[in-house]
């Protein structure tokens, strides 16, 4: 018999030398019996068996190894172990032994052993290991916490990875001591800590389980997984070599309470722990597809309540009101999503997925929550930011003078959680810190109110641009078509929307559904309850408190536009659900208390040359029509400006070019003075190229959230602007635009001079604080006092410490959160009794006596207090700044244009040659004449661009018919005059040799063929009703552009809506511009009218191989032919095919009337259509009433008369 665990006698079998090869029979399924016959926690490992088996895991240290019994004898590892292969007799060998009557040849030793108890010692380690750990990150097995691995059998088979983890070891660690570092106590999870303590059995007791029990009851209370095979093994030690299986046994079911039993949280679904969240209903109990359902809220069901913890209480509260919204929870230095919002993290962007209490979370850490959220905001989620109002400091403090009780008077359980509050809700169309914005560009949030007032449709339009707290306000009244509200959805392309729910018509709905992104956000508000009234508006304005007088009535306090705007209802309503939602949002005060309102004019007639919505689109203005970029549009083109509001305020000059020639002019001057000499150019470049966003920035100081970082930022921005103006102004720029720019560009010295020694900025910029100087704040100056007391206080005990004990080497030390403890080198000795030993290494011992215990609190709650001091000192400087508002943005505005003007200046160099200034003319007839004009966009793309000479108006006749073969480079030339024209009218050269023009009031456009599916439109109702509005707002002084009208409907149709259309537009309405068209046959129905010339594209074409040369040339005449067939050659279509349409071709062409018509005008006894139903309307009574003939239509009819 050998001696066993304690004294218990097992029964060691003696085998033969050699071990005999298992037969096939014997070895299926099974990969090694040295499994079954090893135990981990009571081993030594055999670096013969550690060299052979391979992907095992090993959970103990090595200081496990080290056993305070000497006399116990060493058994091996009990671990399933997992061979490569067939063990050989040196493999099989675990060691020499101590007690060698158990040692058989060959065989390893069955004995199993109880894991020693282990020797608990306070010695730390000697590396400083870092507190703080990232408790996000996937956990290395076991290897953050040995305690809890050498408590915990670990059964293989609970764990799907093989070197993964199993869900207790897993809850181990992320309960461990190690989180108090990262995350605030504010014993929310004290209920639940029960369950996280594994009650064992103290050690005698275990001692006395293991003696009372046999060798095969130990046997069987080992948790084998079920991979191994050796429980299907019998061992018999009378006869080693015999080894035959036997039934396996049914393990017996052991006992676990109902906890143990409980799955944890991000393991079920959440609607399996909140009943409520299986059917969920609004905060008005609509359920999903209710027509008034709200899914920005959630119904919680009173009786859930009292089954919350403190902490789950605190974020349903916020939670309920926010259903939509991806929740950022701050707990210590991590924000964490719970429940379906850790979903949403989890399959999105594949955080890590545990719990917290009762519920599934995901986390961030606190550095990286703008990436976070920028991720969030750019997949279209709502972001809401919940922040603790308090540390867990501050939160004792504040207890000590506060004591809550409930009914049975104990503390109430709300005290014991850190108290937080929610500080702002993000959107993509309302961010407003620079660190999450993406672009230089204004983003709108838009409300728009729409009623029908006899019969046609008026709307009241808010918007506001939040990162500069910009708002603007209109109302008009619009056509059928909604031309000016295209208009503004085109110019703004809202970033969100606020829509009355069931109050806006579909028509206008089709047309923010086509005109806007996919990522805009959609917010249908309730009437009245949301989306106020304007008495509400009105009302709430004033009970806010938004803008006071202090010498007379609130009202008149008012900014002027809001105060035109009071007595509008439709532009207050919208105004109403504007303020509604940013309040929900928690930033509206921020915004309004600025009182920056202006108002805004989509269509500028008096002013500006009107470029509506479809002529934005089909000009490529600001995006392309390929893939919706910047790529090759005007924008791109001009866009040189070095500052991000001067690239806003560009935008805006392209979206209204100016319409009055002496302003052209003086912005012309400038831009000519700009490139005749560089030098403002250059310096206002080099001094400026680098200046932040201070259009932004300014808002967010005066709402009290600006980075210090930020604010430094902010006065060495406009220091460099007072100096760079400075400079500038020793230049001596003359009275024109530059000179008046810089002569009113604020006194910014006198501003700044109180700033330059307000506070220590290279402490700011370092430290991330602003330091007054001293004097300046005389609280910040007694709490600096006091920290330096306690400080000097701490430095006098611990020298009285070194001459008490006579050593120089004690020196303070921290230690995670225990800060200043007193390190005593090992060898010192005569440490008074009164000294408590906090931690220690093998070096040294580190203590807190009495008196350092009431030093250092007192340090803490010192920097506690002057951190929220410094916080108000802060506060103090922004509201300082902000009180010369108006002079910082005045200063902005002026950079702005000065930027816009450079930028002008820069792109008119870029066009190369041949480019020149244009000239405008006031003549009574409109006129734009250009020479070897190239197309503005692809100057840069297209190196040999052939340049066409473009007149219209003046003498020559103001229509172009335009005709020419397919892709010849029609629609070409007419994209480029106009671009041509907006280049001119916002004060930019253009490259063509010479440029004479009479200023335009409207560019309209009617280009290619598309239908509009979502708005029920046919490709012909698109083209009509794109023409309705030329034929209804076109003006003498308009450029209209036609590209193949009628090609959407039949032959017939389309040559009669064609003819009937140009006839219009040439002879009643007299504006300038081109009509393209395959239909030749028009070219002769107005071969004499005295306002039309036939212009065709130059090519050459070789017949017999079916091949046309394009030579993109402008000439005068008429095509022969569009010649579809030879593009269909060129584009790869058979032989077989082309030649049948050819033939087909042919003979309509014989059959059809148009050719009848066409001879009938050859022979000259012709009188067009037009013309005789202008003379039918000269005939009728009411002539030169509705659809008569005007004074214009008749005296053209008379040239055309004489032409004859």
């Amino acid at each position: 018999m050998a001696r066993g665990i304690e004294g218990n006698e097992i029964a060691t079998p003696r085998p033969p030398a050699k071990l005999q090869k298992a037969t096939s029979s014997q070895s299926t399924g099974q990969k090694s019996i040295l499994g079954f016959f090893s135990k981990k926690a009571g081993s030594v490992p055999s670096p013969t068996i550690t060299s052979t088996v391979t992907g095992t895991r090993t959970l103990t240290k090595a200081s496990a190894v080290s056993r305070s019994n000497a006399g116990l004898t060493p058994a091996p590892s009990s671990d399933p172990v997992e061979l490569s292969s067939q063990p050989s007799e040196s493999d099989l060998m675990v060691g020499k032994r101590t007690n060698k009557e158990n040692e058989v040849p060959g065989v390893a030793l069955s004995s199993p052993s109880r894991r020693a108890k282990k020797q608990v010692t306070y010695a730390e380690n000697g590396d400083d290991e870092d507190d703080e750990e990232d408790v996000f990150k996937p956990l290395n097995a076991n290897a953050a916490n040995g305690r809890a691995s050498k408590r915990r059998r670990v059964s293989m088979e609970d764990s799907d990875d093989e070197f993964g983890m199993d869900p207790s070891t897993e809850a181990a660690l992320l309960q461990s001591d190690n989180i108090d570092d990262f995350v605030v106590s504010d014993g929310s999870d004290e209920e639940f800590a029960s369950q996280r303590k594994r009650k064992r059995p103290p050690p005698t007791q275990s001692r006395m389980l293991l003696k009372s029990k046999s060798p095969r009851e130990l046997d069987e209370d080992l948790e084998m997984p079920t991979v191994s095979t050796a429980q299907q093994w019998t061992y018999d030690p009378e006869d080693p070599q015999s080894s035959q299986p036997r039934t396996p046994k049914t393990p017996a079911k052991k006992h676990t309470t109902d906890k143990m039993k409980k799955q944890k949280a991000h393991m079920t679904e959440p609607d399996q722990r909140y009943t409520w969240l299986a059917n969920i209903l609004d905060a008005d109990r609509n359920p999903p597809g209710h027509p008034d359902y709200d899914p920005r809220t959630i119904y919680i069901p009173p009786l859930a309540w009292t089954q919350f913890s403190a902490f789950e209480k605190q974020y349903w509260e916020i939670k309920q009101k926010y259903w939509d919204t991806i929740v950022f929870f701050k707990k210590g230095k991590f924000y964490e999503l719970y429940e379906n919002d850790a979903t949403v993290g989890h399959q999105l962007f594949d955080l890590k997925l545990t719990d917290r209490v009762n519920m599934r979370m995901v986390g961030v850490p606190e550095a990286s929550l703008d990436h976070w959220a920028n991720q969030f905001v750019a997949k279209g989620f709502k972001i809401a930011r919940v922040d603790q109002m308090e540390s867990a400091l501050a939160k004792e403090m504040r207890e000590r003078g506060e004591t809550s009780t409930d009914k049975s008077g104990k503390a109430s359980k709300v005290d014991k959680v850190i108290r937080r509050e929610l500080a702002s809700v993000l959107t993509a169309g309302t961010l407003v810190d620079g660190g999450m914005l993406q672009d230089d560009m204004s983003t709108y949030c838009v409300a728009v109110k729409e009623m029908d007032i006899d019969n046609m449709p008026t709307f009241g339009i808010a918007f506001v641009d939040t990162a500069t707290a910009q708002f603007y306000l209109t109302d008009f009244v619009d056509d059928v078509d909604m031309t000016k509200f295209e208009t503004f959805v085109a110019q703004t392309r809202p970033g969100e929307l606020l829509l009355e729910k069931s109050c806006i018509s579909a028509k206008a709905l089709r047309i923010l559904k086509n005109n806007t992104g996919p990522t805009t956000i959609w917010n249908y508000l309730k009437p009245g309850k949301e989306f106020w009234a304007s008495d509400i508006t009105c009302r709430e304005i004033d009970a806010s408190g938004y803008f006071v007088s202090q010498d007379r009535d609130n009202a008149e306090a008012w900014p002027t536009v809001l105060r035109e705007a009071r007595d509008k209802e439709l532009v207050m309503s919208a105004f109403g659900a504007l303020l509604q939602y940013l309040r929900s949002l928690k930033i509206e005060r921020d915004l309004v208390t600025l009182g920056n309102f202006s108002s805004y004019d989509p269509i500028r007639k008096a002013s500006s040359l009107v470029l509506d919505g479809q002529s934005l689109i089909n000009l490529e203005i600001f995006a392309n029509t390929f893939d919706g970029s910047t790529y090759g549009t005007l924008f791109s083109m001009l866009n040189r400006c070095i500052t991000p509001f001067g690239k806003r305020m560009l935008r805006q000059w392209v979206c209204h070019p100016l319409a009055d020639a002496a302003r052209i002019n003086a912005r012309l001057d400038a831009v000519e003075a700009l490139n005749a000499d560089t030098t403002v150019t250059d310096r206002f470049t080099s001094s400026l190229a680098k200046l932040p966003d201070l259009e932004r920035l300014i808002s967010r100081i005066h709402a009290g959230r600006c980075k210090t970082q930020d604010f430094v930022k902010v006065l060495e921005g406009f220091e460099q602007i007072e100096y760079t103006m400075s400079i500038l102004g020793e230049c001596g720029t003359g009275e024109g635009v530059l000179g008046q720019l810089i002569s009113s560009m604020p006194d910014l010295a006198g501003s700044l001079k109180t700033w330059r020694d307000a506070f220590d900025r290279k402490k700011a910029r370092e430290d991330v604080i602003l330091m007054p100087e001293p004097g300046v704040e005389e609280d910040f100056d007694e709490s600096q006092e006091r920290i330096e007391n306690i400080l000097a206080n701490l430095d006098a005990l611990l020298k009285r410490a070194r001459q008490q004990l006579g050593s120089s080497a004690i020196k303070f030390t921290d230690n995670g959160k225990e800060i200043y403890q007193l390190e005593v080198p090992i060898k010192v000795k005569g440490v008074p009794k009164d000294w408590d030993q906090m931690s220690a290494t093998k070096a040294v011992k580190r203590y807190y006596n009495p008196e350092l215990r009431k030093l250092v609190r007192a340090l803490q709650e010192a920097q506690e207090t002057h951190g929220q001091i410094v916080k108000d000192v802060a506060g103090r400087f922004y509201a300082r700044f902000d009180i010369d508002y108006s002079i910082w943005l005045a200063a902005v505005k002026i950079i702005a244009q000065l930027d816009c003007l450079i930028s002008l200046a820069k792109a008119s160099a870029s066009l190369g040659e041949p480019s020149c200034r244009p000239i405008f003319v006031q003549d009574e007839r409109s006129v734009l004449e250009f020479k070897d004009l190239r197309h503005p966009c692809m100057l840069t793309s297209v190196s040999d661009f052939i340049p066409n000479d473009i007149e219209l108006g003046g003498s020559a006749p103001n229509i172009d018919l335009l005709t020419g073969a397919n892709a010849a480079g029609k629609s070409t030339v007419l994209r480029m005059t106009c671009i041509a024209v907006i280049l001119a009218q916002i004060g930019c050269y253009v490259p063509c040799t010479s440029a004479t023009l009479t200023p335009v009031d409207r560019i309209m456009s009617r280009l290619g063929a598309q239908d509009n599916i979502f708005a029920g439109q046919s490709t012909f109702m698109v083209e009509l009703s794109e023409t309705k509005k030329i034929l209804s707002e076109a003006t003498p002084r308009s450029l209209v552009i036609l590209d193949e009208l009628g090609r959407g409907t039949s032959s017939y149709d389309g040559v009669a809506v064609a003819q009937a259309v140009l006839h219009h537009v040439a002879t009643h309405v007299g504006c300038i511009g081109f009509f393209a068209t395959h239909y030749h046959s028009l070219a002769t129905e107005f071969a004499d009218h005295p306002e039309i010339k036939a212009k065709r594209m130059a090519i050459h074409v070789d017949d017999e191989e079916r091949k046309v040369t394009f030579l993109y040339r402008v000439e005068d005449g008429v095509a022969e032919g569009s010649l579809g067939m030879h593009c269909a050659a060129m584009c790869g279509i058979s032989n077989k095919v082309i030649e049948r349409a050819e033939i087909a071709a042919r003979e309509w062409e014989h059959t059809s009337r148009l050719k009848d018509s066409l001879e009938q005008a050859m022979s000259g006894c012709y009188i067009p259509l037009g013309m005789q139903s202008d003379v039918a309307w000269i005939l009728k009574d009411d002539a030169g009433g509705e659809g008569g003939i005007q004074e214009r239509g008749l005296e053209v009819l008379m040239r055309a008369i004489e032409a004859l």
